[in-house]
Protein backbone atom coordinates (compact mmCIF):
# COMPACT_ATOMS: atom_id res chain seq x y z
CA UNK A 1 0.00 0.00 0.00
CA UNK A 2 3.01 2.62 1.00
CA UNK A 3 4.62 1.67 -2.73
CA UNK A 4 1.00 2.39 -4.66
CA UNK A 5 0.88 6.05 -1.98
CA UNK A 6 4.17 6.94 -3.26
CA UNK A 7 3.75 5.72 -7.00
CA UNK A 8 0.78 7.69 -7.25
CA UNK A 9 2.40 11.07 -5.18
CA UNK A 10 5.60 10.57 -7.33
CA UNK A 11 3.28 10.91 -11.06
CA UNK A 12 1.26 13.46 -9.44
CA UNK A 13 4.49 15.25 -8.61
CA UNK A 14 5.76 15.21 -12.13
CA UNK A 15 2.69 16.05 -13.85
CA UNK A 16 2.41 19.20 -11.65
CA UNK A 17 6.04 20.08 -13.02
CA UNK A 18 5.11 19.07 -16.80
CA UNK A 19 2.00 21.69 -16.24
CA UNK A 20 4.30 24.51 -14.45
CA UNK A 21 6.75 24.05 -17.75
CA UNK A 22 3.79 24.34 -19.91
CA UNK A 23 2.38 27.00 -18.75
CA UNK A 24 5.44 29.26 -18.71
CA UNK A 25 5.46 31.74 -21.64
CA UNK A 26 7.65 31.24 -24.09
CA UNK A 27 10.68 33.36 -24.37
CA UNK A 28 10.53 34.83 -28.39
CA UNK A 29 12.85 37.71 -29.86
CA UNK A 30 10.94 41.09 -30.02
CA UNK A 31 11.42 42.03 -33.58
CA UNK A 32 10.01 45.22 -36.14
CA UNK A 33 7.96 45.20 -39.22
CA UNK A 34 7.10 48.91 -40.56
CA UNK A 35 3.67 49.32 -41.79
CA UNK A 36 3.30 53.10 -42.06
CA UNK A 37 5.56 54.16 -45.39
CA UNK A 38 4.42 57.35 -46.42
CA UNK A 39 5.68 59.72 -48.80
CA UNK A 40 6.55 63.36 -48.63
CA UNK A 41 3.85 64.43 -50.49
CA UNK A 42 1.37 62.23 -48.82
CA UNK A 43 2.58 63.44 -45.11
CA UNK A 44 2.57 66.80 -46.20
CA UNK A 45 -1.24 66.33 -47.24
CA UNK A 46 -1.90 64.92 -43.88
CA UNK A 47 -0.54 67.82 -41.63
CA UNK A 48 -2.34 70.43 -43.71
CA UNK A 49 -5.60 68.55 -43.53
CA UNK A 50 -4.91 68.52 -39.68
CA UNK A 51 -3.89 72.27 -39.57
CA UNK A 52 -0.54 72.14 -39.80
CA UNK A 53 0.98 74.73 -42.37
CA UNK A 54 3.35 73.44 -44.96
CA UNK A 55 4.67 74.44 -47.84
CA UNK A 56 2.45 74.50 -50.75
CA UNK A 57 3.12 71.54 -52.70
CA UNK A 58 1.29 69.14 -55.63
CA UNK A 59 2.13 65.53 -56.60
CA UNK A 60 2.51 64.65 -60.04
CA UNK A 61 2.48 61.52 -61.76
CA UNK A 62 3.91 62.44 -65.21
CA UNK A 63 5.30 65.59 -67.42
CA UNK A 64 2.17 66.92 -67.71
CA UNK A 65 0.80 66.64 -64.56
CA UNK A 66 3.98 68.57 -63.42
CA UNK A 67 3.92 71.40 -65.85
CA UNK A 68 -0.37 71.98 -64.57
CA UNK A 69 1.04 72.29 -61.24
CA UNK A 70 3.83 74.48 -62.08
CA UNK A 71 1.34 76.58 -63.46
CA UNK A 72 -1.24 76.48 -60.28
CA UNK A 73 1.49 77.01 -58.19
CA UNK A 74 1.85 80.44 -60.61
CA UNK A 75 6.05 81.20 -60.06
CA UNK A 76 8.69 81.66 -62.10
CA UNK A 77 10.66 78.93 -60.46
CA UNK A 78 9.28 75.80 -58.85
CA UNK A 79 11.28 73.10 -56.87
CA UNK A 80 10.78 69.45 -58.53
CA UNK A 81 11.26 66.70 -56.07
CA UNK A 82 11.79 63.08 -56.53
CA UNK A 83 9.44 61.14 -54.12
CA UNK A 84 11.16 57.86 -52.97
CA UNK A 85 10.67 56.25 -49.30
CA UNK A 86 14.50 57.36 -48.53
CA UNK A 87 16.53 60.29 -47.27
CA UNK A 88 19.49 61.90 -49.20
CA UNK A 89 17.50 62.77 -52.34
CA UNK A 90 19.21 66.37 -53.01
CA UNK A 91 22.22 64.71 -52.75
CA UNK A 92 21.58 61.34 -54.86
CA UNK A 93 21.43 60.10 -58.47
CA UNK A 94 19.27 59.21 -61.16
CA UNK A 95 20.22 56.90 -63.06
CA UNK A 96 17.96 56.27 -66.77
CA UNK A 97 17.70 53.84 -69.90
CA UNK A 98 20.47 55.70 -72.67
CA UNK A 99 16.92 55.64 -74.75
CA UNK A 100 15.49 58.83 -73.05
CA UNK A 101 18.11 60.82 -75.03
CA UNK A 102 19.87 63.08 -72.54
CA UNK A 103 23.55 61.84 -70.65
CA UNK A 104 24.94 63.23 -67.21
CA UNK A 105 27.76 61.48 -65.60
CA UNK A 106 27.55 60.43 -61.95
CA UNK A 107 28.79 62.89 -59.39
CA UNK A 108 32.38 62.02 -57.93
CA UNK A 109 32.32 59.04 -55.32
CA UNK A 110 29.04 57.82 -55.81
CA UNK A 111 29.02 54.83 -57.49
CA UNK A 112 25.19 55.00 -58.81
CA UNK A 113 26.07 52.45 -62.33
CA UNK A 114 26.39 49.51 -59.61
CA UNK A 115 23.16 48.26 -60.41
CA UNK A 116 22.38 50.19 -63.75
CA UNK A 117 22.64 48.76 -67.27
CA UNK A 118 25.92 49.71 -68.77
CA UNK A 119 23.71 52.53 -71.37
CA UNK A 120 22.51 54.07 -68.35
CA UNK A 121 22.40 57.63 -68.44
CA UNK A 122 22.61 59.78 -65.30
CA UNK A 123 21.34 63.12 -63.78
CA UNK A 124 22.84 64.36 -60.45
CA UNK A 125 20.43 65.24 -57.80
CA UNK A 126 16.78 64.30 -57.17
CA UNK A 127 15.97 67.61 -56.18
CA UNK A 128 16.50 70.98 -57.78
CA UNK A 129 15.16 74.60 -58.19
CA UNK A 130 14.22 74.98 -61.65
CA UNK A 131 12.54 77.49 -63.94
CA UNK A 132 9.13 76.91 -64.81
CA UNK A 133 9.78 77.12 -68.40
CA UNK A 134 12.21 73.51 -67.57
CA UNK A 135 9.68 71.59 -66.03
CA UNK A 136 8.70 69.06 -68.25
CA UNK A 137 12.30 68.48 -69.92
CA UNK A 138 12.95 67.88 -65.55
CA UNK A 139 9.84 66.32 -65.31
CA UNK A 140 11.03 63.54 -68.01
CA UNK A 141 14.69 62.97 -66.80
CA UNK A 142 13.28 61.98 -63.30
CA UNK A 143 10.05 60.17 -63.85
CA UNK A 144 10.80 56.81 -64.49
CA UNK A 145 14.33 56.56 -63.29
CA UNK A 146 16.02 54.96 -60.49
CA UNK A 147 17.07 57.37 -57.64
CA UNK A 148 20.20 56.16 -55.71
CA UNK A 149 20.99 57.96 -52.19
CA UNK A 150 22.68 56.63 -49.14
CA UNK A 151 19.62 55.18 -47.49
CA UNK A 152 18.69 53.71 -50.75
CA UNK A 153 21.07 51.01 -50.93
CA UNK A 154 22.67 50.56 -54.05
CA UNK A 155 20.04 49.02 -56.10
CA UNK A 156 17.89 52.81 -55.41
CA UNK A 157 14.30 53.08 -55.76
CA UNK A 158 11.84 54.02 -58.62
CA UNK A 159 11.02 57.61 -59.37
CA UNK A 160 7.08 57.38 -60.22
CA UNK A 161 5.51 60.26 -58.22
CA UNK A 162 7.30 64.14 -58.16
CA UNK A 163 6.33 66.74 -56.07
CA UNK A 164 5.81 70.29 -57.15
CA UNK A 165 6.50 72.56 -54.22
CA UNK A 166 6.48 76.76 -54.10
CA UNK A 167 10.13 77.97 -53.92
CA UNK A 168 10.64 79.37 -50.29
CA UNK A 169 13.01 82.63 -49.34
CA UNK A 170 14.16 81.10 -46.18
CA UNK A 171 15.21 83.35 -43.10
CA UNK A 172 16.35 80.66 -41.21
CA UNK A 173 15.80 76.47 -41.31
CA UNK A 174 15.41 74.43 -38.50
CA UNK A 175 14.66 70.27 -38.46
CA UNK A 176 12.18 68.52 -36.03
CA UNK A 177 10.99 65.30 -36.30
CA UNK A 178 9.62 62.38 -34.07
CA UNK A 179 10.37 59.01 -34.55
CA UNK A 180 10.37 55.94 -32.66
CA UNK A 181 12.83 55.19 -30.60
CA UNK A 182 13.58 51.22 -30.13
CA UNK A 183 15.73 51.73 -26.61
CA UNK A 184 13.19 53.63 -24.94
CA UNK A 185 10.25 51.94 -26.82
CA UNK A 186 8.69 55.46 -27.60
CA UNK A 187 8.55 58.41 -29.44
CA UNK A 188 11.83 60.43 -29.27
CA UNK A 189 11.67 64.00 -30.74
CA UNK A 190 14.75 64.77 -32.70
CA UNK A 191 15.69 68.62 -33.61
CA UNK A 192 18.11 70.76 -34.82
CA UNK A 193 19.03 74.28 -35.07
CA UNK A 194 21.15 73.57 -38.37
CA UNK A 195 18.17 72.57 -40.17
CA UNK A 196 18.08 69.12 -41.54
CA UNK A 197 19.50 69.01 -45.22
CA UNK A 198 22.51 66.15 -44.33
CA UNK A 199 20.95 65.95 -40.89
CA UNK A 200 22.56 62.14 -41.06
CA UNK A 201 25.95 64.19 -41.95
CA UNK A 202 25.33 66.90 -38.70
CA UNK A 203 24.86 64.41 -36.41
CA UNK A 204 28.01 62.54 -37.45
CA UNK A 205 30.40 65.32 -37.31
CA UNK A 206 29.15 67.41 -34.61
CA UNK A 207 26.59 65.68 -31.97
CA UNK A 208 26.12 68.25 -29.94
CA UNK A 209 23.68 69.95 -32.61
CA UNK A 210 21.04 67.30 -32.23
CA UNK A 211 18.39 67.49 -29.40
CA UNK A 212 16.96 64.00 -28.55
CA UNK A 213 13.95 64.56 -26.58
CA UNK A 214 12.48 61.22 -25.20
CA UNK A 215 8.59 61.16 -24.57
CA UNK A 216 6.63 59.12 -22.17
CA UNK A 217 3.58 57.43 -23.56
CA UNK A 218 1.90 56.89 -20.65
CA UNK A 219 2.06 61.23 -20.19
CA UNK A 220 2.66 62.41 -24.10
CA UNK A 221 4.67 65.53 -24.37
CA UNK A 222 4.55 67.76 -21.58
CA UNK A 223 5.92 71.11 -21.16
CA UNK A 224 9.01 69.95 -20.01
CA UNK A 225 9.38 68.21 -23.21
CA UNK A 226 8.74 71.26 -25.49
CA UNK A 227 11.26 73.62 -23.32
CA UNK A 228 14.17 71.16 -23.68
CA UNK A 229 12.99 71.18 -27.93
CA UNK A 230 12.55 75.32 -27.77
CA UNK A 231 15.55 76.17 -25.58
CA UNK A 232 18.43 73.68 -28.11
CA UNK A 233 16.53 75.52 -31.09
CA UNK A 234 17.50 78.75 -29.54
Amino acid sequence: RRRAETSTHLRHKMLSRTIRRAAKPATTTRSFERYLNLHEYQSSALMKANGINVPVGIAAHSAKEAIAAAEEIGDAEVVIKSQILAGGRGLGTIWKSVSSGYSYPPPPGMNASCCAPPSATYLQGGVHVIKKEQVEAYANKMLGGTLVTKQSGPEGKPVTTLLMAKKMELVNEMYLSITLDRTTMGPLIVACAKGGTSIEDTAAEDPSWIIKCPVDISKGITKENTKTVVDGLI
